[in-house]
């Protein structure tokens, strides 16, 4: 639960949350910023709700094709469903940006890619963790090798989205129906 104030009464902004957001809008805001799975008591403790409210609104939003689930450990954990955050996405480029754009889009992300694999002599992500985590590596360098793999990693989903969005532009922006989010 968010962190309390000397009274002991929830944080201004947690209380201005509930009154203006529901709770099904709560757990789906906190689910859908999850970067790995999470069981329901800490969504609903995250969200404001109680376990039971969670699991309500979790099992609607794997109804709805947003959330999957799995079990860890004989606890059945939440996170976003992969497919549906990347057609969401894609679907925020095709009414943000237009093909030119897109294209433009897809040039700079190339070039910052092989911009880190010049820079760092490496030709993943990966291998530039790997470097970090060797003995003789400064916790310095450790840091900017990390970064620069999380930020390549990024610049690689965002070109892919990009690719689809180019790819399927036409047909997408002709017939919105096309695309479902």
């Amino acid at each position: 639960m968010p962190p309390v104030n000397a009274s002991g009464d929830e944080p201004e902004w947690v209380g201005a949350w509930k009154e203006h957001a529901s709770a099904f809008d709560r757990v789906k805001s906190v689910t859908m910023t999850l970067s790995e799975s999470r069981p329901a008591s800490w969504i609903a403790e995250e969200a404001a709700v109680s376990p039971n409210t969670a699991r309500d609104h979790l099992r609607r939003l794997i109804d709805l094709g947003v959330v999957m689930a799995t079990e860890q450990d004989g606890v059945r954990h939440y996170y976003p469903d992969p497919l549906y955050t990347r057609l969401r996405d894609v679907r925020e480029l095709l009414e943000d940006t237009t093909k030119r754009e897109l294209s433009e889009q897809a040039v700079a992300l190339k070039a910052d890619i092989a911009e880190w694999k010049a820079e760092y002599d490496a030709d993943s992500p990966d291998a530039l963790r790997e470097r970090a985590a060797v003995d003789d590596v400064s916790a310095e360098l450790a840091y900017e090798l990390t970064r620069a793999a999380s930020d390549w990693e990024l610049a690689r989903y965002r070109l892919s989205l990009v690719q689809d969005a180019i790819k399927n532009y036409d047909t997408w922006t002709s017939d919105p129906s096309s695309i479902t989010v």
